[in-house]
């Protein structure tokens, strides 16, 4: 491997310049083998976010991340593999359901998945909150599952794209997460190293995502889809509204309740419509239907008939999860502190800003400041109202579950400051405005 001076790197990059494939190729390989601190890495990411990527760079930082570790070769597990990637919400556990119901389905699903990243919440701690859970599982246990039961969920090992590891923890905590070619790069290099034959992508606009319009998520939509093309995989990417939470429920356990009231056949009616289709295009890049309406269409027998249940049974049983809580969510341990935001007049519901409520369930103890730092899994907030909804003066909107009484007059006044009501009704927001694929664009 070439040599280069990391601090020149830096200042290449900090100046607006642009890195070669070979000095990109040695920051990812120098990193990964500890060769670079991490404040000099962190010092690169704020140059990357301040000064861009452009598409030689992404591509360059995305192989690079994709062959910092072992790509999986699943050839011998029958089936088109499929999976899906969520850009990050609120609210947002449509992988704990999307998994079950698409395996139920014959399609095999390798899922991947990362922790929380700034105010948003991640897969893995979300079932790491089922106790016994298991993400931590190596390679030959991920196959084993896999072909066992036609879906796996977990973390990444250190073989799998172990820089893309290390970074996604660092960004998490330097301020650099919403950057188009960091996050295209991270979300390629661990997918295309699961094995996994197509993808789908969730790609969230508004307060609650990381990418704040339309145009932006436009953007990072056709860069993933452009990535997965170039690299065989036939890849679609649909632009879903984040502008309010997703469903009812923000935090690890709470998220985990409402996925199992989902695939019971009672799950909200937003967080339903987006795991439909998002399961129905796995179930059709994956073979087994002749478009995409049928496959939202057996995503919903799939839960219907409780197959698609029973498959989330199993999986956490395989997996190491206790199913006593799975099955009764009621007898899960409480949080100590409990307090409630009401509406300070009549009206409708015109807003609830998903960013605000993020960083009040981050700040209730269900996200990190810091890497380092431990998650609370009865932490987090129930909404009793959505966008729209007609409100009474002293209703309650919003319960918050906490065991950290010294943040409860912040957390109040932030979710207050973060819900407007209005005298008139309120337009429903789109849910999901966009298709995106190698064809191009298409309005739903």
């Amino acid at each position: 491997m070439q040599l280069f001076n990391m601090v020149s790197l830096i200042r290449k990059k900090r100046d607006g310049e642009v890195l070669s494939a070979e000095e990109i190729g040695y920051i990812i390989k120098s990193y990964t083998k500890d060769r670079i601190p991490d404040y000099q890495m962190s010092a690169f990411l704020m140059a990357s976010y301040l000064k861009g990527l452009n598409d030689s760079e992404s591509a360059a930082l995305t192989k690079s991340m994709l062959h910092s570790g072992q790509v999986l070769d699943l050839s011998d597990i029958s089936g088109v593999k499929v999976d899906k990637h969520s850009t990050g919400g609120v609210g947002d556990k449509v992988s704990l359901l999307l998994a079950p119901i698409v395996a139920s389905c014959g399609v095999p699903v390798p899922m991947i998945s990362g922790r929380g990243l700034g105010h948003t919440g991640g897969t893995l701690d979300k079932l790491e909150s089922i106790t016994g859970y298991n993400v931590n599982i190596d390679l030959n246990r991920y196959r084993e599952i896999l072909k066992k039961h036609n879906m796996v969920m977990a973390g990444q090992t250190e073989e799998i794209a172990p820089a893309d590891k290390r970074i996604y923890s660092l960004r998490d905590v330097t301020a650099t997460v919403e950057c188009i070619p960091l996050i295209a790069s991270s979300i390629m290099s661990k997918k295309l190293a699961e094995g996994i034959d197509a993808l789908v992508l969730d790609v969230k606009y508004g307060s609650g995502a990381f990418m704040k319009t339309v145009d932006e998520a436009t953007k990072l939509a056709q860069k993933l889809v452009s990535i997965g093309e170039d690299f065989g995989k036939r890849t679609i990417a649909y632009l879903t509204n984040m502008n309010e939470p997703l469903g009812y429920k923000i935090g690890n356990w709470l998220e985990v309740e409402e996925s199992i009231d989902g695939l019971k056949g009672n799950g909200p009616d937003d967080l339903m419509t987006v795991t439909y289709q998002l399961a129905g295009t796995m179930i059709y890049l994956g073979g087994e239907a002749e478009s995409i309406d049928v496959g939202v269409s057996k995503s919903k027998e799939s839960v219907a008939s409780g197959k698609a249940y029973q498959k989330f049974l199993d999986n956490v049983e395989e997996q190491g999860g206790k199913l006593d809580y799975v099955k009764s969510p009621g007898t899960y341990p409480k949080a100590g502190v409990t307090f409630e935001i009401k509406a300070d007049q009549n009206g409708y519901l015109q807003e609830m800003k998903a960013f605000d409520f993020g960083v009040a369930s981050l700040e209730l103890g269900a996200g990190r400041h810091s890497k380092e730092e431990d998650i609370d899994p009865t932490a987090g907030i129930v909404l009793h109202k959505k966008v729209g909804n007609n409100v009474k003066k002293g209703e309650t909107i919003v319960t918050c579950y906490t065991n950290n009484s010294d943040i409860v007059d912040n957390v109040r006044n932030m979710l207050n400051d973060a819900i407007t009501i209005s005298d008139s009704k309120v337009a429903l927001p789109t849910l999901i405005s966009h298709r995106i694929d190698k064809d191009g664009i298409l309005q739903l």
